[in-house]
């Protein structure tokens, strides 16, 4: 099963997110077959975030992680503002 999920990325104290589709059963910081987008929690600042290919992903059976799908409500509430 395909997950959208979160995988960390940055320096010691200074954090930063990739969104990521990766097979469930892969470890945290594993192998991605794609990479939807990049947030930064620091600034709560969605860098990148491609939105259609979350859409296709789901539309294929992955299952999206609760702070993804938290990031991707943020997103849409702000694109409709």
């Amino acid at each position: 099963m395909v997950k959208i999920r979160l995988t960390r990325i940055g320096r010691t104290h200074a954090p930063m997110y990739r969104i990521i589709a990766i097979d469930s059963r892969k470890k945290r910081d594993g192998e991605p077959l794609e990479i939807l987008g990049t947030y930064n929690p620091e600034t709560k600042e969605l860098v990148q975030f491609h939105d259609a290919r979350i859409s296709e992903w789901v539309s294929k059976g992955a299952q999206v992680s609760d702070s993804v799908e938290k990031l991707r409500r943020q997103y849409k509430s702000s694109a409709a503002a």
